[in-house]
């Protein structure tokens, strides 16, 4: 019998073809799925685990899908203890465990969707589950953008700052000149009236 008894709180599947509600978890039964966690919540770059666990009798299939906007994608499919046929979409970007559970590396926006697992037994039953996951930019990309925009806008300011008060210093000095030429030119005219008369 494969599986675990699970650590976090469990949603309960019951096998395909089983009453709603129906929890028996007797050897026999079907596949039973348990999935620890059905939405998560994740950013930009992080890594992901996807965590299920099941129980069974015998060695199952186990196969992951992808459903988004675009449609439904494979993304692996393997048995317990054999080599994972991982999709060409998610080659070196997952990861698979014994139990079920696979790991997401470094995800994406695009990789927001649902998440769908289905647990196949050599005898033919099988179990599905869901989990949703979102995936959203990270807030301090954003607020990286806004600081070096607020550096570069200070800049701009200090030399603008530094060009208005050169213009004031030289208009100051051109207005001084001015004003020095002009004592000069009217001190010229009254000694020449002085002399003329």
């Amino acid at each position: 019998m494969y599986g675990h008894t699970p650590l976090f709180p469990t949603v309960w599947a019951p096998a395909r073809g089983s009453p709603e509600g129906t929890q028996d978890k007797h050897v026999g039964q079907g596949v039973s799925l348990y999935i620890p966690q059905s939405a998560i919540n994740a950013t930009v770059k992080e890594n992901i685990l996807l965590s299920v666990e099941y129980s069974c009798h015998g060695i199952p299939t186990i196969e992951w899908k992808y459903t988004s906007n675009w449609g439904v994608q494979k993304i692996v499919e393997w048995k317990p203890g054999t080599q994972a046929n991982i999709s060409q979409s998610h080659k070196d970007r997952v990861c698979t465990f014994d139990n079920g559970s696979i790991q997401l590396f470094s995800v994406g926006v695009r990789d927001s969707g649902y998440y769908v697992i289905t647990v196949t037994e050599q005898l033919g039953s099988s179990q599905f589950g869901t989990i949703v996951l979102h995936v959203s930019e990270i807030l301090y990309e954003d607020l990286h953008f806004v600081a070096v925009f607020l550096v570069l806008l200070a800049a701009v300011a200090t030399v603008l700052i530094s060009l208005m008060w050169v213009c004031n210093k030289c208009a100051y000095k051109f207005q001084r000149k001015r004003r020095h030429k002009l004592k000069e030119s009217t001190t010229e005219e009254i000694e020449l009236q002085d002399i003329e008369c």
